[in-house]
C-alpha cells in the first residue's frame, strides 16, 4: 500500500498504490473526468426526456384551447402532427435514454472500472486526493486532510 502523505494524509483507499507511476495516475484521473462528463451527459438526457414528455402533456391543454377559440385546424394538426410523435425516427426519449444507458454509458462505465481495477486496486480518485495534498494549508480549519469521526 502506498505511504501516508504526513500524519494527517489521505485515508488508506486515496493513497496511491505502491509502484504506480504518475503518469498512469493522470490518465486514471483522466479517464474520471471523462466518465464524470458523460454522467452529466446522462443527466441531460433524462432531463431532455422529461421535459419533453412535460412538453407533449402541455399540448393537450393547447389543443384544447384552440378548439376553444374556433381554431380547429390548428387544433387538429397540433393533434395529429405533434402529440405522441417520435422525437428522433422510432424513438421516444424513454428509448434514446435506455439504449444510452445499455450501450455507451454503461461500457464506459465498466471500462473506468476495469481500469481502476487493474492499475490502482479499484481505488477512485487518487489523482484528486494527491490534488487536495499539494493544495490544502496543513493544520488550518477547513483543510483537513479528511473528516474527523472521532466523535
Amino acid at each position: 500500500m502506498g505511504t501516508r502523505i504526513g500524519g494527517d494524509g489521505p485515508d488508506e483507499r486515496h493513497q496511491r498504490p505502491e509502484g504506480l507511476d504518475d503518469v498512469t495516475v493522470a490518465a486514471l484521473g483522466k479517464l474520471s473526468e471523462a466518465l464524470e462528463t458523460v454522467e452529466r451527459v446522462r443527466g441531460h438526457l433524462y432531463s431532455a426526456h422529461q421535459l419533453t414528455g412535460t412538453a407533449d402533456f402541455a399540448l393537450d391543454a393547447a389543443v384544447s384551447l384552440f378548439m376553444q377559440a374556433g381554431h380547429t385546424e390548428m387544433a387538429e394538426r397540433i393533434q395529429r402532427e405533434l402529440i405522441g410523435r417520435n422525437v428522433i425516427p422510432g424513438h421516444w426519449t424513454f428509448q434514446i435514454v435506455e439504449e444510452f444507458d445499455d450501450g455507451y454509458y454503461a461500457e464506459f462505465r465498466e471500462v473506468e472500472r476495469q481500469a481502476r481495477e487493474r492499475f490502482a486496486g479499484g481505488r477512485r480518485h487518487l489523482h484528486e486526493a494527491e490534488l487536495k495534498e499539494r493544495r490544502r494549508t496543513r493544520g488550518r480549519t477547513g483543510h483537513e486532510a479528511r473528516p474527523d469521526y472521532s466523535g
